[in-house]
């Protein structure tokens, strides 16, 4: 993306970004969950950091959420009460590490105090002499609404603290920041009660706690049994870490999270982050990430902040179960039946731990419904191991350059009309579908690519799930396309990736046989490679497309049927299109490499008939051009060997009338060992 571009996008980020932020803080409104609303953010992030001189002073990035309601008094924070950046990765962690470093122009010592990030709303308190004077939100980080009356309903904020620890006296003034937010219990039980009226459901629990924290009656929230955490100390009580603040905390009586941690690395980190991904359901509140501080304060405050944020802080989110992305093409599938299915291919992007880089729209009244678009920004949802779906279209990010998706008049995959049968679009031929299907297992098969773990079932269901549409999707497969498949998991998904990947050099024979030329088998695809040898497959494309039927035919074994095949092949322009997807995904095309030795079948050419009982035709026929032989599919007075198994077929009696050799079994073992 150039710098015009970028400048394009970040002015409708920022737009968009600014008008779900406003409905989110301000008005309780919950337009796209927080996580689309997160990686949206992200977005506007990366690209300003690629772009600073983008950067303005009204973007998302440089102030904090929200606006005071009208209906409180308003409280200014003695200290800006600002928010962090988001990191999703290990690379943005080490990312944010690296740029505080660089701000500081030192290293700064890995140690971290880690605290769960838990769904809620930011408050300040202020004690005076030891008893609680004032409650106020976070606002727009500067000044923020008077939520005394409220606040003094929550047990879990002490109206009066006193000290447990002769070192640390209860100061004449005290502000402390933290968390008011619901517990999973509360908000099912209040939703409960909400059905039984007849009243409007909450989206989650922080939607709850906002709201009732800015309840014009304190009876309301008394009734909703909030929580609430303390976190962080700004007055200054002679802490020099930010683990003090806590035991400090602790000894005034403030509830603190148990499960803050302290560690000394940013390996240990992602530890703490994954041990509660994988445990954040067992514990009675909502958390959608960790925040990772520097422990050690100077080093904090001389980090400064950035835009909105502290350099010296971040929230380290979990994978969002929701993100945005842009639809980069719309492809129609032909399942096992011959029925249409689009599917959205994505700019890759994580959900719920893994990468996306295909959706299924399920039918084509789904794009209609959506009012999709090839360009468009789109929400991806992915709730618990579901297949990711596209749950909204972001319309107000549209640049003009989107285009329509028409319904194709013809199959994709046979060019046969398409017909309409209510939500269904179908190929008219009904052995479309199936012949699709076989020429995807002949293409994995192992005279051909040989992926092996790529078997039928499999490409069964990726056919049926949309992740394929031709055998090039094959090589763009990711790990998190697979993984989300029912009965399939992070491993078996790892294999067949790993599998595909070490697939993709090739010698140009077997690479003819896998695209399946009709009437090309294994011995006519050597024939066309000894030729017409080729190194890549643009240079494939370049000499065999212009191979006239004449030129074919001078092959051993090529007559005007088999050459009549493969000069309309390559006229198809299907076909030179996959042509091209196998050549972006990355196949190579490489020497064969034969062994070495006696060549005492030389300028022998044999023809194999019936069944070998000491072994598979295939390895007779890899002994024979071990040995400098060649194969025949057809018997000709050119040949010199029939090879003759059991229950050999019409090639048996065609060399008998022609009065070529004929071996038994045994014969053709003698010969070649």
């Amino acid at each position: 993306m150039d710098k015009n571009e970028a400048n394009k996008r970040l002015i409708k980020l920022r737009d968009e970004i600014n008008r779900y932020r406003y409905a989110y803080h301000v008005l309780d409104k919950e337009l796209i969950s927080a996580e689309a609303l997160d990686s949206l953010k992200k977005e506007l992030f990366d690209l300003e950091h690629q772009f600073p001189d983008l950067v303005t002073p009204d973007s998302p990035s440089q102030r904090v959420e929200g606006k005071p309601l009208k209906a409180f008094k308003k409280v200014r924070h003695e200290r800006p009460m600002i928010s962090f950046d988001d990191a999703f990765s290990e690379e943005d962690m080490r990312d944010w590490f690296s740029r505080l470093e660089n701000f500081l122009k030192r290293r700064v010592k890995p140690e971290f105090y880690c605290e769960l990030k838990i769904d809620g709303l930011a408050i300040e308190l202020v004690y005076e002499n030891g008893i609680f004077v004032q409650g106020s939100t976070r606002g727009d980080g500067a000044i923020g609404e008077d939520v005394t009356q409220n606040l003094r309903t929550v047990e879990a904020i002490p109206l009066k603290i006193e000290s447990t620890d002769p070192k640390h006296p209860v100061p004449k003034r005290l502000v402390v920041r933290g968390e008011v937010f619901i517990t999973k219990k509360e908000f099912d039980r209040i939703n409960r009660e909400q059905k039984k009226k007849g009243g409007k459901l909450y989206a989650n629990p922080r939607n709850i706690a906002a709201g009732s924290v800015r309840q014009l009656d304190p009876n309301v929230i008394a009734a909703r049994k909030l929580d609430s955490f303390q976190y962080a100390i700004t007055s200054d009580l002679g802490q020099v870490k930010h683990e003090e603040e806590h035991d400090i905390l602790k000894s005034f009586g403030f509830k603190i999270n148990p499960w803050n941690k302290l560690v000394h690395s940013l390996d240990e980190v992602f530890k703490f982050r994954d041990h509660w991904i994988k445990h954040r359901e067992k514990i009675p509140y909502e958390i959608d990430g960790t925040v990772v501080i520097v422990n050690d304060n100077l080093t904090f405050e001389a980090g400064g902040v950035a835009g909105k944020s502290p350099r010296g802080a971040i929230a380290y989110k979990f994978s969002p179960r929701e993100a945005e992305t842009v639809v980069e093409e719309i492809k129609v599938q032909v399942g096992r039946t011959g029925a249409l299915t689009p599917v959205a291919v994505m700019r890759p992007v994580g959900v719920g731990g893994i990468t996306i880089t295909h959706a299924t729209l399920h039918n084509f009244d789904e794009i209609e419904r959506l009012g999709l678009k090839i360009g468009d920004t789109v929400i991806i949802s992915r709730a618990g191991d579901v297949i990711p779906q596209v749950k909204k279209v972001l319309k107000n990010l549209r640049t003009g350059k989107e285009k329509n998706f028409r319904v194709p008049a013809k199959c994709p995959v046979d060019g046969s009309k398409i017909i309409h049968e209510g939500a269904i679009y179908r190929c008219s031929n009904p052995r479309c579908g199936a012949r699709h299907r076989e020429q995807l297992y002949h293409f994995a098969s192992r005279r051909a690519f040989d992926i092996r773990g790529l078997g039928g079932k499999i490409i069964d269901r990726f056919l049926d799930e949309g992740l394929i549409v031709d055998a090039g999707d094959i090589f763009n497969l990711e790990r998190g396309d697979i993984e989300v498949l029912e009965r399939f998991g992070e491993k078996s998904a790892e294999n067949i990736v790993r599998e595909i990947g070490e697939k993709k050099k090739i010698t140009l024979a077997k690479f003819i046989y896998s695209v399946g030329i009709l009437n090309v088998g294994e011995e006519t695809a050597i024939d066309l490679a000894k030729q017409f040898p080729v190194s890549s497959i643009s240079e494939f494309v370049k000499k065999y497309s212009r191979l006239s039927k004449e030129d074919l035919e001078e092959v051993r074994d090529i007559g005007p049927k088999v050459s009549e095949s493969i000069y309309g092949w390559f006229r198809e322009p299907r076909n030179l299109e996959l042509l091209r997807k196998l050549d972006k995904a990355g196949i190579s095309i490489v020497r064969e490499h034969r062994a070495r030795g006696v060549q005492n079948l030389s300028g022998e050419t044999f023809v194999l008939t019936g069944s070998l009982s000491g072994m598979s035709r295939d390895e007779a026929k890899e002994k024979i051009r071990a040995l400098g032989g060649e194969i025949s599919e057809s018997v000709s007075s050119k040949t010199n060997y029939v090879v003759a198994g059991s229950d050999p077929g019409s090639k048996y009696d065609k060399a008998k009338e022609l009065g070529v050799r004929v071996l038994s079994e045994k014969e053709f073992l003698d010969l070649v060992s």
